[in-house]
């Protein structure tokens, strides 16, 4: 193999696999044939076409499907990691429910949310009865301290209520894609390699001290993601991305909903970021005067 042809092969990878199998040699030959002779590497701009045509398919490969089930599916498979992420720090403690947290996000990326269902409702539960000081599952020695990646006990910011309604959101639409039908689509599994970051509190904003305190590095994350995300509306045309982003603002908005009157201008405007990209998400999709770009 030539230093060329290796080149080739590794932008050939921004490609879905599907892809690569059923039309990958031909492309590779084609760029092989009309490549100048003694050349090791591509040029910048074909280089960018490439990768900017493999994220085009990749999207193309995405937006399939009926939207509203995979939009749902999307935005509480956001959802399971970052209540896997919450727990995580504590799983010297609790090793039991963290693990059927990590069952739950693993169920909902495999896309089998019947399976999910179970373990998500039973971490709901269990949640929820640590916020309040019970004890119905099994004995918890209270409040539980974390190992790593935080320094807060457990819930010591967060209330009943909200994980109430953060769980509940999460169970009630699991439920709605199980009895639904149609199956869910598997997920990518970078999707778990985002819960180390969503767990890590870092330095938090607004400062310690301060109710529902946000870590940088899950912020810079959510940030990230939902500008994935308006890019992908952009391209597709698609209202999926913005279904998924509505159902994490709604998580979020349940977990600062109860700071309500003690909240800070800094939460408001992390909040209005938040909603500021899932609303350019939503107007986005459906715009109806151009066509998707991926076309």
């Amino acid at each position: 193999m030539t230093p060329l042809e290796r080149r080739y092969r590794r932008l050939l990878l921004a490609y879905p696999r599907a892809y690569r199998a059923a039309h990958g040699q031909e492309l590779l030959g084609v760029l092989l044939d009309c490549a100048d002779p003694g050349r090791t590497a591509p040029d910048v701009r074909e280089a960018a076409g490439l990768l900017a045509g493999g994220v085009r398919e990749r999207l193309r490969h995405a937006a399939r499907g009926v939207p509203w089930r995979d939009g749902l599916h999307l935005g509480l498979t956001a959802v399971m990691v970052t209540q896997l992420a919450v727990l995580l720090p504590y799983a010297r403690d609790i090793p039991v429910w963290v693990a059927l947290s990590a069952l739950a996000l693993l169920a909902a990326l495999r896309g089998r949310v019947g399976l999910a269902l179970p373990p998500a409702l039973l971490t709901g539960l269990k949640a929820i009865a640590v916020a309040s000081g019970l004890q119905p599952f099994d004995v918890t020695l209270l409040p539980v301290y974390p190992g790593f990646l935080t320094s807060d006990p457990l819930f010591v910011t967060r209330g009943p209520g909200s994980l109430a309604m953060e769980y509940g959101l999460t169970c009630c639409g699991l439920l709605v894609l199980a009895v639904g039908g149609g199956g869910s689509r598997a997920r990518s599994w970078w999707w778990a390699a985002a819960v180390p970051l969503a767990a890590w509190a870092g330095p938090v904003w607004p400062a310690v001290g301060r109710p529902a305190p946000v870590g940088l590095g899950r912020m810079a994350l959510e940030l990230g993601v939902l500008c994935l995300a308006v890019w992908a509306a952009r391209l597709a045309r698609d209202p999926r991305w913005a279904l998924a982003a509505a159902v994490y603002l709604l998580a979020v908005t349940a977990r600062l909903g109860e700071h309500l009157t003690t909240l800070t201008s800094r939460h408001l405007a992390y909040w209005g970021l938040l909603a500021l990209l899932t609303a350019a998400t939503a107007v986005i999709s459906y715009d109806r005067r151009r066509g998707p770009v991926l076309d």
